[in-house]
């Protein structure tokens, strides 16, 4: 109750603000005069006796406003052109859904796999957790309500509103339901299979569209905003929450979309002119400066590789050699935008747009496998060890040694293991970049609804990292040894002492983790906007933006030893190596190309 009061109070003072923006949308009333050139001048308006009667009869001089409860009363204002289904659908959500199948098959590349008996304990957390997204789903039928209580008119009376929108929900609801329990997808966080589409991003859009037509087209463009805003975010907050991918929210999003225009399609042909109470707001091309919400794929650089040159410092690895460098790869980007300008002329204007750019990692499997051969390097290590450094041992001593190392280390004949439990958290799946540019915006009229568009922008460009955790536990070890060095070179090594303790460990660190510094980015591009609606359009783009980076890649598969095997650390530093972690470092440039759609307000 407290929540849906909160979304009353808002969208009454939504509708207070809004009707201080509207007078200038006030028609006349229908009324006949003598002959005569009689000329009315209102609020600076003037108007000839002929105008007022060619003007439609509604949207001018509204009566002052009383709260609406009239629930079950037909009311049907004059004058008002009756609406088809044509006029009023955009068929946006056709693409979003389309959209969503297609970055659905790149999640594929990721391999969770909550079967896998070999990385049971691999999982995708993240750490933000926000239970908000619940009650924002339910934003814009809370201010739809809220603002026809308030008895500010829309596009519908109350019985052609309350019939629009159950059949809105009704058809999302049967679509959402009906594909998430065919296509049984796994959820990120691997509770259930019913993770495409997003019931809460479809649910959150189906009322945004219920505000974009009933008071958006009608009333104010910031309605459609607001609206279309909270939706948004309600679908960015499933992804971080770990309960979605961005192709269920692509989808949802679109279900949304078309079952509002089918709804109202539907609503349309029952009720045909009858409760119908305003028209849309009177087509305008004159205004040029524009705010507006994007949504694109990034094509670009995709992947990263580091070598024996890119280390930070210099290291000795046994195991670091030719085709064991470091290579992350990612899938193509998903990019959002939120942009706007204001022209002087028509030509000519000045803006900014702030950009949200998202890889996500492939094949995060492969670095939980590596740890696996990783745990048991310590034993692996110690055999090479006598091998090279005890070319005269027969073969009955090399078993009796490697029965110990597998007695001790692995568990074998009642002994703890080294590492009893590995669990792989990968906090972070995707190389996310934010970047703020602004600039000059240019204009090119080709007709009243069609514009080119270009821009060059300046800015900075941040990058959150991708990391991975790692939480080993087990028994702690012993080990004692001699060994001869001579010109770096280990001989006749013995390990006189290897045993199990009655000590256990638990340590958890940063295995792996990847991200760049902050730095200048440059942008520039190309847009097609068609204007469908007064204060509403369009907009299909391509944009290019390139930045320098430096990227630095830590990767720290040693650190649980120096808890588990103390005494095995001095034994590596003799081999002239550590168990620090690998630190590369490499500049790269960034080049990215992003196609995509707005969805623009014109003011």
């Amino acid at each position: 109750m407290k929540n849906i009061f909160l979304s009353l109070l808002f969208a009454v003072s939504v509708y207070t603000q809004a009707a201080q923006m509207d007078y200038r949308q006030i028609e006349p009333l229908r009324m006949s005069l003598p002959e005569s050139n009689v000329q009315l001048t209102l609020d600076g308006m003037s108007m000839t006796q002929g105008d007022m009667m060619t003007e439609p009869a509604v949207n001018m001089m509204t009566p002052e406003p009383k709260m609406d409860f009239d629930f079950f009363k037909q009311k049907t204002n004059p004058g008002l052109k009756p609406y088809r289904f044509l006029d009023d659908v955009t068929f946006v959500g056709v693409p979003l859904f389309v959209a969503g199948i297609i970055i659905k098959s790149e999640k594929v590349k990721f391999r969770q796999n909550y079967e896998d008996e070999f990385h049971p304990n691999t999982r995708l957390i993240t750490n933000f957790k926000s239970s908000i997204d619940n009650y924002t789903q339910y934003f814009g039928p809370a201010a739809v309500v809220g603002l026809k209580l308030a008895g500010l008119e829309g596009r519908s009376d109350w019985p052609r509103l309350l019939t629009s929108t159950a059949i809105s929900y009704g058809i999302m609801a049967a679509l959402v339901n009906t594909i998430k329990y065919t296509a049984k997808e796994m959820r990120p966080d691997g509770t259930s299979r019913n993770s495409w589409p997003s019931g809460h991003t479809a649910t959150s859009f189906v009322g945004a569209t219920l505000l974009h037509k009933e008071y958006g087209l009608t009333r104010s463009p910031w309605f459609s905003v607001a609206g279309y805003s909270i939706a948004t975010a309600t679908g960015v907050m499933r992804i971080l929450n770990n309960r979605h991918w961005i192709s269920d929210v692509l989808s949802g999003a679109g279900i949304g979309i078309m079952s509002t225009e089918l709804g109202y399609f539907l609503s349309d042909i029952i009720f045909k002119g009858k409760g119908l109470l305003r028209n849309d707001r009177p087509m305008s091309t004159s205004s040029h400066s524009f705010f507006g919400i994007s949504m694109g794929a990034s094509i670009g650089t995709h992947d990263f590789e580091f070598t024996r040159d890119d280390l930070a410092y210099e290291i000795d690895r046994l195991d670091f050699s030719e085709g064991h460098n470091m290579k992350v790869s990612f899938s193509t980007a998903t990019a959002v935008d939120a942009e706007g300008a204001y022209f002087f002329n028509q030509y000519v204007g000045v803006g900014g747009r702030l950009r949200v750019r998202a890889m996500t990692a492939k094949k995060w499997n492969d670095f939980a496998e590596q740890t696996r051969k990783d745990n048991i390097s310590l034993g692996t290590e110690l055999m090479n060890i006598y091998y090279i450094s005890n070319p005269n041992m027969t073969q009955e001593e090399r078993e009796q040694k490697q029965q110990v190392v597998n007695d001790v280390l692995m568990g074998n004949n009642g002994n703890p293991r080294m590492v009893q439990e590995e669990k792989i958290t990968i906090e972070s799946d995707h190389l996310t970049e934010f970047s703020a540019n602004v600039g000059v915006y240019f204009n090119i009229p080709l007709s009243e609804r069609f514009h080119l568009g270009s821009k060059l922008l300046i800015g900075r460009s941040m990058t959150q990292e991708l990391d991975v955790d790692a939480s080993f536990s087990g028994n702690v070890k012993d080990l004692g040894y001699t060994m001869t060095i001579t010109d770096g070179r280990i001989s006749n090594l013995d390990v006189n002492r290897l045993r199990s303790t009655d000590q256990n460990y638990s340590v958890t660190w940063d295995y792996l983790t990847l991200g760049g510094n902050n730095s200048t980015s440059f942008g520039t591009g190309l847009s097609l906007t068609y204007r469908y609606k007064s204060n509403f359009s369009w907009r299909a783009f391509v944009d290019y933006d390139y930045a320098r980076k430096t990227f630095t890649l830590k990767y720290d598969p040693y650190r649980y030893m120096k808890i588990a095997a103390p005494n095995a650390e001095s034994l590596f530093v003799g081999l002239g190596s550590d168990m620090e972690p690998y630190e590369f470092k490499k500049k790269k440039n960034l080049h990215y190309f992003t196609i995509g759609g707005s969805f623009i307000i014109d003011f």
